[in-house]
């Protein structure tokens, strides 16, 4: 059945504009003629929003009550009884009032668009399902509604409606988002820069990650397999050979040298998912292409250019690079290398070979195959031992038994000792053992006896098919042999694997995982160390976790070493590992790791958390406070302005003292909020010139009469500063207020400016900085606090319009120096 068509309006965090944005496009629709309703749509006391849905016919909404409250949802079934063309319906991913229909919104627009009304809607990323972890980590926010990534991928357009993080907050500012009393926490707390950016970049990834999608499908749909090269996607083909580094290199080099182009590294593994290269190699590669910023990824397939090919159509590659042949000229010729067939078969996608050191050299010199790792040195030349041995003996029984063995059953006997041998020793000892075996039979049963010449052609024939048959058989036997012992290695190594990975999942502690790494190896002792870095000249470890015996606390005490990084290593005491348990030794050591990273993670989160809470509370109490203190100090100083002066000079100095004393409250409450505001992001600049003497006539304004005065020498041609007028004027001011409260009672502050190399230095004294009053300065503490309240956001606010302030030792008295940058000389003088 056709179904009606979904558009989502996508936002990152709410006050980007999704319902206004809607409500356009359902005026849009309705202009030209659709049939639009608004099923549901929630302004939030925005005004723009609410007049915009004017016009639009509107479905009443549906009034439910629960738990003895009324709550109002979208009348679905006048909806459906209405049948529009378009239904306008807000915030898709909203849970309905329990007793309705539908537990969430998104169910009822599910039901609107198989009636074939095409439904136009509002989703903030934060409420996709795949992303609540996520958004919860950043934010610190649960969310309470979900919507399921499906049913936004099912959409048929999404839109994203982006507003850059600075000018959302100046919207919540202004109050164009929530309301007056929800302002200062939500810029506080969710709505931080760096929140809106991370929202952000989620939105604008999983969008891009959807517009992929629905590319991939379109090529799928119309049967398109050559590469669109909409962006470049360089993949490098990887072996586990050591030439990977240096073809990863150069594919991140020329992947840097084109923006916007992606890295991906391709392993192809045999079907028979036995990897032919070395997996501590590949190991170290793929974080060597992680660290450059590309992917990592391995697929399966015998034909490793028809697998190269198949992912690289499939990932939409536009490059391959390759590795230049380490086989010799022979093998080559006989049969061409991967670069080669790569090339004739990869079409539209080009191919880039890269030599190397290991290309065509001394590895590609013909030499017989080495002892099977599934053997080893040891059962190989006890293969050959027993080849030796075996075959001559069987022959002597043979011979004994004279007339009653002929040719046929020599070589049928013959062949099943090659088959135990191979069994053994692999390949070579069993390639030995036929050929041996061969020559034995036709010397004592092929006529004529006791020559290694053949009369009888089926005599030759048999032995010919003899030697190819064991060869065969060999093989087949080493083979099976080989596979059948990595096959119970690698149960092995992933049972162990996997028992370290399970005990990490139910919280097992480092000493338990430690005693489960010795028991699985067999070792005496085993621990953790790390090295204090604080050491450099002399490293110095000190052990995290062990378990056994006498455990190494040295990483040289050790008999056996697997190191994690550059600080940390797992070091045990025992008998010697092979290769094969060195590098599943290695795996362990890096679960270890992670599980010593994550519990040290945990734990500074843990402590992060408690210092966060701890500095939230300390801000909200702050902010509390000093919103119940502004009142009652405004009142108080009210109240002492309206008391009559009278005659006693006692009583006024008192009084006058009062007086100050609460003005001064009021002012440290102003610079409370001020550096609130200003640290919750909340301050909006505007940096322009800014004429100093105009300036300092407002400074002196807002001091006000009485108390001490202040002296003002500043030269005739003083440039302009680059500031806020505002914000100056309540930094000049705070200092001044400052000075005139410390000068002594016989001197006036004093405050001077001079221009210096294209900025504008401005001293605020107490006044005791001038003249030759050494003995007196020496004697009088300093007064200068650079942790106080005032200095703390003067300085804050100097910062943030580019400035610099810092207090000056210069004697006892207060110094402060305020440099800013200096404007461009006006033209005609200033």
């Amino acid at each position: 059945m056709a179904r009606g068509r979904l558009r989502i309006y996508l936002g990152a965090a709410p006050g980007v504009g999704k319902t206004y944005a809607m409500l356009e496009e359902g005026q849009r629709l309705a202009a030209v003629g659709a049939d639009v309703i608004v099923g549901f749509v929630e302004p939030h006391g925005r005004r723009p929003t609410a007049a915009l849905a004017e016009g639009l016919e509107t479905i009443a909404r549906r009034t439910m009550e629960y738990r003895g409250a009324a709550f109002t949802e979208m009348d679905l079934d006048g909806v459906l009884a209405r049948r529009p063309q378009v239904a306008l319906v807000d915030e898709l991913a909203h849970t309905n009032v329990p007793g309705s229909r539908h537990a969430k919104r998104w169910q009822d627009v599910e039901e609107l668009l198989d009636a074939q009304i095409d439904v136009v809607t509002t989703l903030n990323v934060q409420h996709l399902d795949s992303l609540g972890d996520v958004v919860r980590q950043i934010t610190g926010v649960p969310q309470r509604e979900a919507l399921p990534d499906e049913v936004a991928r099912r959409a048929d357009q999404i839109e994203l409606v982006d507003l850059p993080p600075e000018l959302l907050r100046r919207r919540m500012l202004h109050g164009e988002i929530y309301p007056a009393e929800r302002i200062e926490a939500a810029l506080t707390h969710y709505f931080r820069i760096g929140n809106l950016t991370a929202l952000r970049e989620l939105a604008l990834l999983w969008l891009a990650d959807r517009v992929e999608e629905g590319l991939q499908r379109y090529r799928a749909e119309h049967g398109i397999t050559t590469p669109w090269e909409t962006r470049e996607r360089i993949m490098v083909a990887l072996t586990g050979g050591a030439e990977g580094g240096t073809l990863i290199r150069r594919a991140a080099r020329v992947t840097a040298r084109v923006p916007g182009s992606e890295l991906l590294a391709l392993h192809v593994v045999p079907s028979d998912g036995l990897t032919h290269g070395d997996q501590a190699t590949l190991a170290a590669q793929r974080e060597l292409v992680e660290s450059l910023g590309g992917s990592y990824h391995q697929t399966t397939g015998d034909d490793v250019p028809e697998s190269l090919l198949q992912f690289a159509e499939a990932e939409n590659v536009t490059q391959i690079v390759l590795g230049a042949s380490r086989r010799g000229r022979l093998s080559t010729f006989l049969r061409g290398g991967v670069g080669h067939r790569t090339i004739r078969r990869s079409g539209p996608i080009d191919v880039l070979v890269v030599t190397h050191e290991h290309a065509s050299g001394a590895d590609s010199a013909l030499r017989l195959p080495h002892p099977s790792r599934a053997t080893g040195p040891r059962r190989f030349w006890t293969a050959i031992a027993l080849a030796t041995v075996t075959l001559p003996a069987m022959t002597l029984l043979l011979v004994l038994l004279g007339e009653h063995v002929d040719l046929a059953l020599a070589l049928v006997l013959f062949l099943l000792a090659v088959v135990v041998i191979a069994l053994v020793g692999g390949l070579v000892p069993a390639l030995f053992a036929a050929l041996v075996a061969g020559l034995l039979a036709d010397y004592y049963f092929a006529a004529p006896v006791h020559s290694l010449r053949v009369e009888r052609f089926a005599d030759v024939l048999a032995l010919v098919v003899y030697v190819v048959t064991a060869v065969v058989v060999g093989t087949a036997a080493s083979t099976a042999a080989r596979r059948t012992y990595q096959a119970v290695r690698a149960s092995a190594e992933a049972r162990a694997l996997s028992r370290l990975a399970t005990a990490m999942m139910h919280g097992r502690d480092l000493p338990e995982l430690l005693e489960q790494v010795r028991e699985d190896f067999g070792l005496e002792a085993v621990s953790l160390l790390e090295r204090d870095s604080g050491h450099a000249a002399e490293p110095h470890w000190f052990v995290v976790a062990s378990t056994g015996t006498d455990a190494p606390e040295r990483p040289y005490e050790a008999d056996v070493e697997s190191p994690v990084g550059d600080n940390l290593t797992l070091a045990a005491r025992g008998h010697p590992l092979s290769g094969d348990d060195q590098r599943v030794l290695g795996a362990c050591a890096a679960q270890l790791g992670m599980a010593y990273s994550h519990s040290r993670l945990a734990a500074h989160d843990a402590e992060t958390g408690l210092r966060a809470t701890a500095e939230h509370t300390r801000a909200s109490i702050l902010l509390t406070a000093s919103r119940d203190l502004r009142d009652p100090l405004r009142a108080a100083d009210g109240a002492l302005g309206s008391l009559p002066a009278r005659g006693d000079a006692e009583e006024t100095r008192l009084l006058d003292h009062v007086r100050s004393s609460v003005r001064r409250g009021l002012q440290l409450v102003e610079d409370l909020d001020e550096l609130s505001r200003l640290h919750a992001g909340a301050l909006d600049l505007y940096l322009r010139p800014v004429d100093l003497d105009e300036l300092l006539t407002a400074v002196l304004d807002a001091l006000g009469p009485g108390g001490h005065t202040i002296r003002c020498v500043l030269p005739e041609q003083l440039p302009d500063v680059i500031a806020d007028a505002a914000v100056l004027t309540r930094v000049m001011t705070a200092l001044a207020a400052e000075a005139q409260r410390h000068s002594p009672t016989e001197l006036s502050a004093l405050l001077t400016a001079e221009a210096r190399s294209g900025q504008v230095e401005i001293r605020v004294t107490d006044g005791t900085d001038e003249g030759p009053r050494g003995s007196e300065r020496e004697t009088r503490p300093s007064r200068v606090a650079a942790d106080s309240l005032t200095l703390r956001m003067s300085r804050d606010l100097t910062e943030t319009m580019g400035g610099t302030l810092e207090t000056v030792a210069v004697g006892p008295g207060f110094v402060v120096k305020l440099t800013l940058p200096a404007a461009a000389p006006r033209r005609g003088g200033h």
